[in-house]
């Protein structure tokens, strides 16, 4: 029963340490989502500085890209330039939700930068990002034609995110 004892903080170290091994062998990038293969959740935004809003129902029957960027998020400027080439090359609607941010910021990060989106949703106060399950911006979903959310990717694009993953995934999804 004393050997018992001593085994005891043993086998509980043994466990924990597994436990931390498995984890930490996990790929932290890969964040999954419940939102895969489901529908797009509703919403109606307003848009900013007096330009038309963002809603669905204006998407449906169409494969689109939907990015969430604020103008006090660091990565989004970085992303930035690949999503104005994104929006010319892809041939397909990207849409933005300006995530709890000032739409007069939003305006004028766009007015520095370029604006790669056909329209534009002002989500100020996060809730359709909680929706979607936004862990932070920037996202980018991939919406197919029949509304169901295909792809949603975590942090800022790089080029080689949208050549292996998210560009033949659009055209697989255009086609079908």
């Amino acid at each position: 029963m004393r050997r018992l004892i001593y085994l005891l903080p043993i086998a509980a170290f043994v466990a924990l340490a597994s436990y931390f091994v498995i984890s930490l062998s996990r790929d932290p990038s890969v964040l999954p989502s419940a939102m895969i293969d489901q529908p797009t959740p509703a919403f109606t935004l307003a848009g900013i500085e007096g330009q038309p809003g963002l809603a669905r129902d204006g998407f449906q029957g169409q494969v689109v890209l939907i990015n969430f960027f604020a103008s006090w998020c660091i990565p989004c400027r970085t992303e930035h330039p690949l999503l104005m080439r994104l929006a010319a090359e892809l041939k397909t609607p990207l849409y933005g939700i300006d995530y709890k941010d000032q739409p007069e910021d939003a305006a004028r990060f766009l007015s520095e930068l370029g604006n790669p989106y056909g329209l534009i949703g002002a989500d100020r106060d996060g809730r359709v990002g909680i929706d979607f399950g936004v862990y932070g911006v920037p996202e980018t979903y991939v919406i197919d034609k029949a509304g169901r959310i295909r792809l949603r990717h975590v942090g800022p694009l790089t080029p080689v995110d949208v050549s292996q993953e998210l560009a033949p995934l659009v055209k697989a999804l255009q086609k079908s």
